[in-house]
């Protein structure tokens, strides 16, 4: 693709979070939504006309099909990641999957092997990574802003009533706190650290079997750095974070995995605050992202690696062992 090419979107589902993020594409240069695939002609439609999208598809497969869709996000529920990014990856379109990027390591998998044999583009969208004031806290750690990382803290939670018959209390849809909030701290604990070597963690279950309250314990042996980590969606926590070094620190405000502000302490100076130039993105720099690859005929994005997923995805698994919490897809 020539470097300056307009990247024609399709977007699989009608949600809330395909209606926030399809408005932040159409405010982008560069950016053109073609179509909109749902499980019925009426949600698809309803979708296309509200966004003045020129194609509306009553199935996934139409939409993957779609030879002028150059990139598929999908936005459905994590539960469906596998059979819908697979879907469209089979048929060649590169793919932006929502985060949690799928119920387990195994699915996960299955999508990066898919995508790699036939070099097609895939991505989880975990929007974090690619927010430039994440990406400038990276490279002033790695620069030894603060020393050597000792501890992270991060906590996702949020009070709500959910009632048995909500998503987010049934395991086949992958339930429970940890792969709608927690994989947002242990995302960004990765980030820093990598992949842990020892992962403990304690939570409270629900009657159907989902968790509701986790806390988790991560450790690095080879640096002697921890994670304490958290996700709930029994209380709203501060949802907050912070890095620790052997020369000072980093601490986020409130909503640390889409930043506006940090402050850097560091041992004999002023504390410096950072803050994002201009109005906050939303959706856009992950976009941002996905085209800047795809013009550039990259199949992986070196923000978001799909190394890196499996990682995480790894680490969510081990810690749904540890707490007890089984969804069918398991099996």
């Amino acid at each position: 693709m020539s470097t300056d090419r307009v990247i024609r979107w399709g977007v699989l589902a009608t949600g809330g979070i395909a209606a926030a993020f399809t408005a932040d594409l159409l405010a982008m240069e560069g950016a053109e939504v073609v179509a909109v695939g749902s499980r019925s002609d009426a949600s698809a439609e309803a979708f296309a006309e509200r966004f003045k999208i020129p194609r509306a598809y009553g199935s996934w497969a139409g939409l993957a099909g779609d030879q002028e869709v150059d990139v598929v996000y999908v936005a459905t529920p994590h539960s469906a990641h596998r059979e819908a990014a697979g879907l469209c990856l089979e048929a060649g379109r590169a793919v932006l999957c929502e985060k949690a990027f799928t119920l387990n390591l195994r699915e996960a998998e299955e999508l990066v092997e898919i995508a790699r044999a036939r070099q097609t583009f895939l991505m989880e969208g975990m929007w974090t990574y690619c927010n430039p004031l994440i990406r400038r806290m990276v490279g002033l750690v790695r620069d030894g802003a603060i020393g050597e990382v000792r501890t992270v803290q991060a906590d996702f939670g949020l009070a709500g009533s959910f009632g048995p018959e909500h998503r987010l209390r049934d395991p086949a849809q992958g339930g429970g706190a940890l792969l709608d909030l927690g994989v947002y701290p242990v995302s960004f604990a990765h980030l820093l650290l990598g992949e842990p070597d020892a992962v403990q963690a304690h939570a409270l279950l629900s009657d159907e079997g989902v968790d509701l309250n986790t806390g988790m314990l991560l450790g690095w042996s080879g640096s002697g750095a921890s994670a304490l980590l958290s996700c709930s969606v029994t209380g709203d926590s501060p949802r907050t974070a912070s890095v620790t070094g052997s020369k000072g620190r980093i601490e986020f405000p409130r909503g640390f995995f889409y930043p506006e502000q940090f402050v850097l302490h560091r041992d004999g100076h002023d504390p410096e605050e950072f803050t994002t130039e201009g109005e906050p993105q939303g959706f856009a720099y992950e976009a941002a992202e996905v085209m800047r690859c795809l013009r550039a005929g990259e199949t992986e994005s070196p923000l978001v690696p799909l190394d890196g997923s499996l990682a995480v995805m790894r680490t969510l698994d081990a810690v749904r062992d540890r707490i007890g919490v089984r969804y069918p897809a398991d099996v």
